[in-house]
């Protein structure tokens, strides 16, 4: 995990100056024009609730639903955090010139597999271009540097050579970090758990986007990190070895520590879990790659590894953390020695459907009976402290401040997740709202100290972490689970009962194909139809969308408890609210911020006209003139007093972190079209030359 010793090693992104896209540089000179642009967000970013209360309808561009009113907000809510918005903090933000993808965060120089584990996972369905390409840039500084058994990483004390297949902690360009840096690194294991998390989040990637040419690429790649694995597997009982820092919320993890001191491997609970959602992937990405030997092979190590869990689990029926070779068992809540709850193996075997749904059920229970888990909503990583890290429980490593107690929204992700699987829609809504405190005041940090009630960088004026983004993006992607295989997709939906009537107006990616869905009713799944059609292959519990059977858009309706058609209020409820906001019209008198902005229109404008409005440089485009757009919003809505201010230094923070975002999105744009320049593309090659057009 990332913390206040890795800041020696990575440096904070330096600050952008204003000037360029300064905080003057977008006036919107008429008042005709401010009250326009003023009531068109306002209508946009404040969506409408009509009707009575039995029947109450809430209308907004990414949400429509009836019912539940204070849901269905949050859900529009942690909707409007992927994409430009003039009042929240949101994932533009996290762009990184330096290899046009994602970062950690401002004070955070790199992209960790841990921290971006919950986010990541929870968002795939809904992330479109040119998010994706981001992402799989950020992605690539893993699996591009991933170990070979020759390859040093990063720059001294950190210059490790990782066995062939090995991911890493964190990584940037020229630059990674194969295992967790901070603590005694000198005994500190591979990435192990990394590894099969990195495996996890590539793997489920690919089976969305099905491309062929990507997945025979990184195959290959992820069948190394898999045999990687299996170097520590033990044949005598199917569980897998990790020395100190081999786990996902690593450095707390110490392994087994011998009667003489020092420290080795335990079976690590976490390993198991994590590969064999990794592997259920996996198997899944062979089968869609025609390679059914391979397939096999996994199936059957899926299957021994699975047994193999058994021997980590209590009567309680939840796992404990770790098992030491010599019998010793590690979190087994309330014993004499180690007795505390590890909340991670247990939230993630429910959310990656590695528990059945008995035992995910006790799992919960056993969560819900320690309020001590959850002082203030978010999940702890564990509870109470504990006994058997490798230091001391004090300052860094004392309880509820970093990995022994601390909270980490990457975990909270998968919790709610958990939550939504299993119907607990109170607890989600919970999360959601804890989340919001820290999101209205631009404080999305990342770990939360204090057991989760604090920021870890209180001395910043806004503090922003990818992590932060993993409860609203699960919030998302439980209602309905996505279920991506070989053959198609299965949509579990998980609806909260006060909600009668959904309709979720992004699409869902499925390979090239879109999913439009929406649900009316409550109760067991009772019919299905597709554009209009009836569909045949459903349950009580789920839809399955077989791939080669469902249309290029597919309107998916799901009718729960005997629903009718005839039954929808939102079809009646006449027109929505327009789910783009103004383009607001700049000032000639900008300067650079209007020859860049215009520049970039022109540019997506001539990309339209030649038939390239679709292009992953289309939607780069796109994003930066959405962007300029939220910056004259947000300056509207400032003027007129409609925006909550933030204390200074924050407020003025706040609003230079629009501007920044703005700079990076150009820049990080204009170096990709240069770098087309001599391409021997030639569909680089034209794109560079309508970039180059005066």
């Amino acid at each position: 995990m990332n913390s206040v010793k890795s800041k020696s090693e990575i440096q904070p992104t330096s600050q952008v100056q204003d000037g360029g896209f300064g905080r003057s540089a977008i006036r919107v000179p008429f008042l005709l024009q401010r009250l326009a642009a003023l009531t068109v967000a306002l209508l946009t970013l404040l969506p409408r609730v009509t009707g009575a209360a039995s029947s109450t309808r809430f209308d907004g561009p990414h949400y429509r639903g009836v019912g539940d009113t204070e849901y269905l907000q949050l859900l529009e809510t942690a909707r409007r955090m992927f994409e430009p918005d003039a009042r929240l903090q949101n994932l533009a933000m996290l762009y990184m010139p330096a290899w046009n993808g994602l970062v950690e965060g401002p004070t955070w120089d790199a992209w960790w597999i841990q921290n971006s584990y919950g986010t990541t996972y929870a968002i795939l369905p809904f992330l479109r271009e040119p998010f994706l390409t981001f992402l799989q840039n950020s992605q690539d500084l893993w699996f591009d540097q991933m170990g070979d058994g020759k390859r040093a990483g990063a720059t001294p004390p950190f210059d490790w050579v990782a066995p062939d297949g090995c991911l890493c902690d964190a990584a940037r360009p020229g630059w990674i970090v194969y295992k967790q840096g901070d603590g005694r690194t000198k005994i500190h294991d591979w990435g192990m758990e990394f590894t099969a998390a990195g495996l996890v989040l590539q793997s489920e990637l690919l089976l969305i986007s099905r491309d062929a040419a990507a997945i025979a690429h990184y195959l290959p790649k992820l069948e190394r990190c898999a045999a990687f694995i299996e170097t520590r597997r033990d044949p005598q009982n199917n569980l897998f070895l990790a020395g100190p820092a081999g786990n996902l919320l690593a450095p707390s993890y110490a392994g087994w520590r011998r009667p003489d001191g020092t420290y080795d491997k335990a079976y690590l609970t976490g390993l198991s879990i994590t590969y064999l959602a990794a592997l259920d992937r996996l198997i899944e990405l062979e089968k869609l790659a025609g390679r059914s030997d391979q397939a096999q092979r996994f199936v059957g190590l899926r299957a021994s590894a699975k047994q193999g869990l058994q021997q980590l689990t209590t009567d309680e029926g939840y796992f404990i953390r770790s098992l030491d070779p010599d019998g010793t068992r590690h979190g087994v809540y309330g014993a004499a020695q180690h007795g505390y709850f590890e909340a991670s193996p247990n939230h993630d075997a429910i959310a990656f459907r590695i528990a059945d749904d008995a035992q995910a059920e006790k799992i919960f229970q056993k969560v819900a009976s320690l309020p001590g888990l959850r002082p203030f909503a978010f999940i702890l990583p564990n509870f109470p402290g504990y006994d058997d890290m490798y230091e001391k429980p004090e300052g860094l490593w004392g309880y509820g401040t970093w990995v022994n107690g601390g909270h980490w929204s990457t975990c909270e992700a998968r919790m709610v997740l958990a939550y939504y699987r299993l119907g607990k829609f109170d607890d989600a809504r919970r999360s959601m709202r804890q989340l919001l405190t820290f999101a209205e005041k631009f404080r999305m940090d990342n770990p939360l100290v204090k057991f989760g009630s604090d920021v870890y960088q209180p001395k910043q004026p806004v503090n922003l972490t990818y992590d932060a983004f993993g409860p609203p993006a699960a919030f998302l992607r439980g209602l309905f689970e996505y279920l991506y295989r070989a053959d198609g997709l299965t949509l579990v939906p998980h609806i909260p009962p006060g909600v009668t009537e959904l309709e979720q107006r992004d699409p869902v990616r499925f390979g090239k194909k879109q999913l439009l869905v929406s649900m009316l009713g409550r109760g067991e799944l009772t019919a299905v139809r597709v554009n209009g059609r009836n569909w045949k292959t459903f349950d009580g519990q789920s839809v399955f969308l077989a791939y080669d059977k469902t249309p290029d858009t597919a309107h998916v309706e799901i009718f729960l408890g005997g629903a009718k058609p005839s039954a929808r209020q939102l079809a009646k409820a006449g027109p929505v609210l327009e789910s783009k906001p103004l383009r607001t019209k700049m000032a000639a008198s900008a300067g650079q911020l209007e020859s860049r902005v215009e520049r970039v229109r022109a540019f997506h404008q001539r990309l339209v006209a030649g038939q390239l409005g679709n292009t992953y440089e289309a939607t780069h485009a796109k994003l930066i003139l959405d962007f300029a757009e939220v910056i004259a919003i947000r300056r509207e809505l400032l003027l007129a007093d409609e925006l909550r201010r933030l204390p200074e230094p924050s407020q003025t923070a706040a609003d230079k972190s629009y501007d920044e975002t703005l700079t990076k999105l150009y820049d990080g744009l204009d170096a990709v079209l240069k770098s087309y320049e001599r391409s021997p593309d030639a569909a680089r090659s034209k794109v560079f030359q309508l970039w180059r057009h005066d």
